[in-house]
Order: C-alpha cells, then sequence, then structure tokens
C-alpha cells in the first residue's frame, strides 16, 4: 500500500474515533498517533496530519458543501464512515490542486468500498463528483 492510501485510511480512523469520542480533539489525536505510531511513518504522517487537520478546521465549510451537493441527506445522518471519507475528500479536492481530483475520488470509493457498506462506493462517487462539478474545482494546466 503507497503512503498517501495508508495516510488515508489511517486519517479515515482517526476521524472515525474523533466523530465517535467528543473528548478535545488534540488529546484524541494524540492518543490515535500514539497507538498508531508503528504505521505513521515519516512518508504517511505528513499527509495524514494535512488531512486530519484540514478537515477539523475546516468542517463547518466541508461538511456545508456535503449537505448541499447530497441529495435528501444530511451529514449528521450520514453513516460515520461515509461523512468522514466524504469530509477528506473534500479538503483534498479544495486544497490540494496537485492531486488530480478523479484520484482522490477514486480514493473514496475504495476506501468506502473497504471500511463502509456495499452503498458507500456510490454514494460517495456521487455526492464527490457533484461537489467537484458544481464548485468549479479546476485541475492544473
Amino acid at each position: 500500500m503507497g503512503d498517501r492510501r495508508q495516510s488515508r485510511e489511517l486519517a479515515l480512523q482517526a476521524l472515525f474515533f474523533f466523530d465517535m469520542d467528543k473528548s478535545d480533539p488534540k488529546e484524541a489525536l494524540a492518543q490515535f498517533c500514539e497507538a498508531n505510531r508503528e504505521k505513521l511513518t515519516q512518508g504517511v504522517r505528513s499527509f495524514f496530519s494535512e488531512l486530519v487537520d484540514g478537515v477539523l478546521e475546516n468542517k463547518s465549510d466541508i461538511d456545508g458543501l456535503i449537505n448541499k451537493y447530497s441529495k435528501n441527506w444530511k451529514v449528521s445522518r450520514m453513516p460515520v464512515v461515509d461523512r468522514n471519507i466524504m469530509r477528506m475528500a473534500t479538503f483534498e479536492l479544495l486544497n490540494r490542486p496537485d492531486i488530480p481530483d478523479t484520484v482522490t475520488i477514486n480514493e473514496a470509493v475504495e476506501i468506502g468500498k473497504k471500511f463502509g457498506t456495499k452503498d458507500s462506493g456510490p454514494f460517495i462517487n456521487g455526492v464527490l463528483d457533484r461537489i467537484k462539478s458544481c464548485e468549479g474545482i479546476k485541475q492544473p494546466e
């Protein structure tokens, strides 16, 4: 598994943990990192931290976009895995123009298939594709 995939999967697990445990996010992050220190190699930690910090710092804006483009679903009612995958991918779409949007969406769908339900992949794909298309996210030339 590549470093970015490992970073994304660990970021999902951390965000899931924060979603379920309503304690101080900084303390929870420290606990999570300590428990996963062997997996958080130097190559993984940087992108992992960018995703986790980016989602936590921009969660209300990200959730607003997900709410806007998910048909008949509110973020608060979505499965925890799906919403956190979409939070990470939305952050990545908006803030990492160096990563092609198709790669971001495909990675999100694959992680959804691995950690979510049989319906996670298509649901995640649909919402992220609408965010990408409607928000006018452009790829570098």
